[in-house]
Order: C-alpha cells, then sequence, then structure tokens
C-alpha cells in the first residue's frame, strides 16, 4: 500500500466524479480518481470525448454538453486510473481497487464517492427472457458502440429515460411498434401538487414536453396508463401484454426494452457500515449524509445520483460541493462562503423539479413486487417471488435471512438486483415498513474478481 494519501480520491468519473476532481484541483488539492469505464463520462457522458458526430446529433445537446466538463476535467491535472474496479472502501479513506489484472491500494485523506445509477428491477413474468432488456442498457448500447435495433421495438414502463429513449431511437431511424406507458392517470394529478416546483424548473419540463409530442408526431402507438404487464414467450420474447383502458392487449415484437426509473448504485456506500434510509419518496436506500454529502462521522462524501436520483445537472454541482467542503477541511478558503451559496443555490434549480418527477413516475406496486409467486427475483439463484414469501412465511425477517433459507442474493451480483425487490417483498408480507425489514448487508469484495488479480 501507498502510505503516503492523497487528498481526494474520487471513485467514478461521470457528473459527480468529473466536478468533485475540476473543483479540488482548483484549490490545489491533490486528486486521484478512480472508473471502472475505459473513458471519461460515467454512463450518463459515456464516450464522451470520442463519440461520432452522427452518434452525438442521436443523443441530442444535453449529451453533448457533456464534454465541457470533460475538458475542464482533463485540463485540472488530475490523475486518471481508468479500468478500475473498486472492491473494497474503508470509513478510513483506504480503497482497493484491481487495474490492469493487478491488486492496488491507494488511502485518500477524503473520498467522494461518485458511482452514480443504476435501473431499477423490472420484476414481471417473462422480464428474464432473452430479448427483454433494460432501456438503460438499449442506450449505453447506442452510447458505447452506436448499436441500435435492427426490428421493431416495444418501450414499456414509465420515466423520463425510457421517453428520451424512445425519442433518440426515432432520430435514429429505429421502428418502434409501441410505447407501453405505465403511469397511471392518478399519477397526474398528484403530481399537480409539486406544480409550483415544476414550474421553477420550466425549461426541464418545456424541453419533456416537447420531447413527448416529438414522440407522437412520429406516429408511435402509446398505451398509456398500461396495467397487469407480462412478456410473451416461452424460450425467448415474442412480445408483450397488458391491460389497457379495461381490455387484454398484445403487441408482438422480439425486443422489449423495459424502464421504470433509476436507483443509486449504492453498494459502495453500503460496504462502509454507514446508515441508509429508505426512502419513500424515491423507493430505495439512500445514504445518510450532511448537506454537503458527508457519510456520517467518516472521511467519505457521496454526491451525484448514488446519493438520491437528482440528474446530471445537480449531480456536477453536489460533486463541487463535496469538493470545497473537503478542501475546508484540509485547509482555510478565502470566500468559501460565498462558493457554497452560490453552489447551493444552483443545486435548488437543478433539482427544483425533482419531487413532480418523483410522484409522476413513481413506479407502480405491482411492477416493483411481484403477485405472482413464479416471477423470479434473484435470477443469479433463481429465486423466486413466490419462494421468498414462503421464507417469510417460515420466519425470516429481512433479506440476510433469506441467504440461508435459499442462496437469495448469494450470486455474482451480491444482491445488487434484486435488492430492492426483496426488501420489499419481505417488508409487503410481513406488513410493516422497508426499514424494518433492512438492505443486504453489503461487504468486500463489491463487485467479483479473480484470486489471481488478489495476489498480483
Amino acid at each position: 500500500m501507498n502510505n503516503v494519501p492523497v487528498d481526494l480520491v474520487v471513485v467514478g468519473a461521470g457528473p459527480a466524479g468529473m466536478a468533485a476532481a475540476c473543483q479540488a484541483r482548483a484549490q490545489g488539492l491533490t486528486v486521484v480518481v478512480l472508473d471502472e469505464q475505459p473513458a471519461l463520462g460515467g454512463q450518463i457522458y459515456r464516450r464522451i470525448e470520442s463519440a461520432p458526430e452522427a452518434i452525438q446529433h442521436i443523443l441530442g445537446a444535453d449529451y453533448v454538453a457533456g464534454r465541457a466538463l470533460a475538458r475542464e476535467f482533463k485540463a485540472s491535472g488530475a490523475i486518471h486510473i481508468t479500468g478500475a474496479v473498486v472492491w473494497n472502501v474503508a470509513a478510513s479513506g483506504e480503497i482497493n481497487y484491481i487495474a490492469n489484472g493487478h491488486n492496488e491500494d491507494i488511502v485518500g485523506k477524503y473520498v467522494v464517492l461518485a458511482s452514480g445509477a443504476m435501473e431499477r428491477p423490472f420484476p414481471i413474468k417473462g422480464w428474464t427472457l432473452p430479448g427483454v432488456m433494460g432501456a438503460g442498457a438499449g442506450q449505453i448500447m447506442l452510447k458505447g458502440a452506436g448499436a441500435l435495433p435492427t426490428e421493431p421495438v416495444v418501450l414499456a414502463g414509465c420515466g423520463p429515460l425510457l421517453y428520451l429513449l424512445a425519442w433518440q431511437y426515432l432520430r435514429a431511424g429505429v421502428a418502434i411498434k409501441a410505447l407501453v406507458d405505465t403511469t397511471p392517470q392518478s399519477a397526474y394529478v398528484r403530481a399537480l401538487r409539486e406544480a409550483a416546483g415544476a414550474l421553477k424548473g420550466w425549461r426541464d419540463l418545456a424541453k419533456g414536453m416537447k420531447l413527448l409530442a416529438s414522440i407522437k408526431r412520429h406516429g408511435v402507438k402509446v398505451y398509456s396508463g398500461a396495467t397487469d404487464l407480462a412478456i410473451v414467450g416461452d424460450h425467448a420474447a415474442q412480445g408483450i401484454q397488458f391491460k389497457h383502458r379495461g381490455q387484454r392487449t398484445s403487441v408482438a415484437s422480439s425486443l422489449v426494452l423495459l424502464h421504470q426509473g433509476v436507483v443509486p448504485n449504492a453498494q459502495l456506500s453500503l460496504s462502509t457500515g454507514a446508515a441508509h434510509y429508505w426512502s419513500p419518496e424515491q423507493l430505495c436506500w439512500l445514504p445518510h449524509t450532511d448537506e454537503h454529502g458527508r457519510l456520517g462521522d467518516t472521511v467519505i462524501y457521496v454526491a451525484g445520483d448514488s446519493r438520491g436520483i437528482v440528474g446530471a445537472k445537480a449531480s456536477a454541482v453536489q460533486g463541487r460541493l463535496a469538493a470545497l467542503a473537503i478542501g475546508a477541511q484540509l485547509g482555510s478558503l478565502q470566500g468559501l462562503g460565498h462558493q457554497l451559496a452560490g453552489l447551493a443555490q444552483q443545486l435548488e434549480n437543478a433539482t427544483s423539479i425533482r419531487k413532480f418527477l418523483d410522484v409522476l413516475y413513481r413506479p407502480q406496486e405491482e411492477n416493483r413486487i411481484p403477485a405472482d409467486d413464479n416471477v423470479l427475483v434473484c435470477r443469479c439463484e433463481e429465486v423466486t417471488a413466490g419462494q421468498i414469501r414462503s421464507y417469510v412465511a417460515l420466519g425470516c425477517h429481512g433479506p440476510n435471512q433469506t441467504k440461508a433459507f435459499g442462496r437469495c442474493g448469494m450470486g455474482p451480483c451480491q444482491g445488487r438486483f434484486c435488492g430492492l425487490t426483496v426488501t420489499e417483498i419481505i417488508a409487503k408480507t410481513r406488513n410493516v415498513d422497508p426499514n424494518e425489514v433492512g438492505h443486504y448487508r453489503v461487504r468486500a469484495p463489491i463487485k467479483p474478481i479473480l484470486l489471481g488479480e488478489l495476489t498480483h
């Protein structure tokens, strides 16, 4: 281990990570950024420095805007280590990671976790069949390799990313057979209570309305308020069935992209043992932090979507806020109060629409907690919703006990994908709050690594 700590180690090179590194370097701090990807950008700005103009045009102005942050980062002087798989983060600032097949260690006086978000599970009948993917995965393939569906596709679910991908696919010439929207009419009524915040973010609201109008102008068939979704097919997806206006409807397709929002990729913060809580608004686990993102009394800060879903602009602001707070801990900063106040105002502006979006696109319970006992929940170990409910009947009170009852959460993903679903199934079966049920105990190694890598 390198026993000489750097001022700041940042995990992740998306908007929050790049912004934190830039701000820290502007304060004269030594900065090392560890990123699992081969290039800057994270998921939202994937391949931002090298994407062909045709891909940039398809992805739109919000994607291209990430180039400015990438240029600032490249000029900052921060050390950027790519292909770094972080498998352990200690509350004291020690980090273990694998890079180029070798086990490496680094110590930061402070650490910023900026590991971003992941797609929320969508456990419905047939969701594990070949031909069924997450819409986020489809977008990653578009950003990373320019890969596009060659046959008409069905998009199903809710949330801004689903509609954004539909718009991007249409710009790329992809045929969309249907958009199956699970947002109920009642959600629009409830969202009106947050209209004041939405109007503050009127630019984002107007952008979203323009996007939806564009999808309809292209003649895409939109089934609004769809319920009771199920993928059709025995060995591969052949289409999707659902209820629309009380009628059972089906759309044939060999590719169905599901999406119902994103959730924090909180594995690293959970692994520190610091306190997390179940958010009833975002329906996921969020870390307990102070206003600048500090995780409990540790030297670790959390910024961006890994702290709570806020979007790219707000993630970058949170990264800068965390870096400013860390700079203050390491030495006096002139004008710190003015800078913090300015960033706090930027953050308020960037998140003013968030409550509106959380209410409007709240994932429906039937798409989070499968009523069908035969629906797979833990894909790694092939554990069904019915089996998890049977564990509860036998005395299982939380996710960690499901490991003993039936290996749930013990596969390669270590509960990363099934964890939220398992918590909600148990909570509903027990008729208690998810906070009482708890979450999987996350331990190192956070991601699968080879024994041979640990010895090099």
